[in-house]
């Protein structure tokens, strides 16, 4: 989910600052372009930890600043198919909830959720169960799988990422207690 990588990338520094092309400047330069834009290859550029090389720069013609390559070390978040993911509920609403998983949100459908029927509470922002009583809101801890995965670059926040939660081991983190409680509790037939 979360890799430190290597990268390459050109920026522009302005006339200002030439005087200065420091790695700390062009640290700045490079967070300023790239943390935050979702890449197919790399993820989503998180931080830009450290620039190891800036290369000897470029004029280009008709443009007010020069041209530098730099070589550095980023932060990326690049989920993965089938990978699973913790992350809190962070809104709910009538077809499913969405799960804050890194930098970006998933989408946890209703019928990715329970094989029970779940029901919109709209007022109290939470999916529950009439038969066993759980619910699902805002605040909850949730552990999911990757399902589906939509990478938009030119606009990350219309990326898409598909969760499930129907799965033995996943589901809300109080379900999984309530669960692993049961398995650990002595039956009456095996307490001889």
């Amino acid at each position: 989910m979360y890799k430190r990588v290597t990268l390459r990338d050109t920026v522009e520094v302005p006339p200002a600052h030439l005087a200065e092309v420091t790695p700390g400047l062009v640290k700045r330069l490079l967070q300023d372009k790239l943390e935050g834009r979702m890449d197919e290859d790399v993820g989503s550029v998180v931080s830009v930890i450290d620039v190891h090389d800036i290369g000897e720069g470029a004029v280009v013609p008709g443009q007010e600043g020069v041209y530098f390559t730099a070589e550095f070390d980023a932060l990326t978040f690049d989920p993965q198919m089938q990978e699973v993911v913790d992350g809190e509920v962070v809104e709910v609403v009538n077809f499913g909830a969405f799960v804050g998983i890194g930098p970006v949100d998933g989408l946890l459908h209703v019928s990715q959720i329970s094989d029970e029927y779940l029901a919109y509470d709209e007022e109290g922002q939470m999916l529950s169960s009439r038969d066993s009583n759980r619910t699902l809101g805002v605040g909850d801890a949730v552990r999911a799988r990757i399902v589906t995965k939509s990478i938009d670059e030119r606009n990350p926040r219309d990326s898409k990422i598909g969760l499930t939660a129907k799965q033995v081991g996943l589901g809300k983190h109080g379900w999984l207690e309530e669960e692993r409680q049961q398995r650990e509790a002595p039956t009456e037939a095996g307490e001889d």
